[in-house]
C-alpha cells in the first residue's frame, strides 16, 4: 500500500509543480505565496519554470571537459612512459642477475682499471639484484 501511495505521489509531483502560484502582500506588509488567490485582494502570478534550462553542449577540447580530457591524456601518457621505463629496468635487472649467477669470473671497471669480483662481492650483488627485481618487477 505504501509503495502504491509513494508511486502516485511521485507520478503526480510534476503536475503539482506546474500549478499557478500567487503572490500578494497583506495589510501588515507581509508577502504571501499560495496556490489559491486571496479573496478580495489583488495578487500577481509567479512564473515558475517547468524544467531547468538546458545546459549548453561543451565542444570537445574546450571548457572544463576539454581541460579534464587534456589532463587525463597527459596522465595516461606519463603512466605509459613509466611502465615502459619500468619494463626496460626489469629486463636489464634480470639480464644482470643471470650474468651474476652464471658467470663466476666477472670483472668491473674501477677508476679506469678492470678488477675481478670475488665470490663474496658476487653473492652480495646477486642478493641486491634479486631484491631490486622483487621490489620493482612482477
Amino acid at each position: 500500500m505504501r509503495t502504491l501511495l509513494l508511486t502516485l505521489l511521485i507520478g503526480l509531483s510534476p503536475w503539482c509543480m506546474a500549478a499557478q502560484i500567487y503572490k500578494w502582500v497583506d495589510a501588515q506588509g507581509v508577502t504571501h505565496f499560495d496556490a489559491q488567490p486571496p479573496a478580495g485582494q489583488s495578487s500577481t502570478t509567479v512564473q515558475t519554470p517547468s524544467s531547468p534550462p538546458p545546459k549548453p553542449a561543451a565542444m570537445p577540447g574546450s571548457g572544463a571537459l576539454g581541460d579534464q580530457k587534456a589532463i587525463d591524456d597527459k596522465v595516461k601518457k606519463q603512466v605509459a612512459d613509466q611502465q615502459t621505463q619500468l619494463k626496460q629496468f626489469c629486463e636489464q635487472a634480470r639480464t644482470n642477475l643471470a650474468q651474476l649467477q652464471n658467470n663466476p669470473r666477472l670483472r668491473e671497471e674501477v677508476e679506469g682499471q678492470l678488477r675481478r669480483l670475488d665470490d663474496a662481492q658476487r653473492q652480495e650483488r646477486i642478493v641486491e639484484a634479486q631484491k631490486q627485481i622483487a621490489q620493482n618487477c612482477e
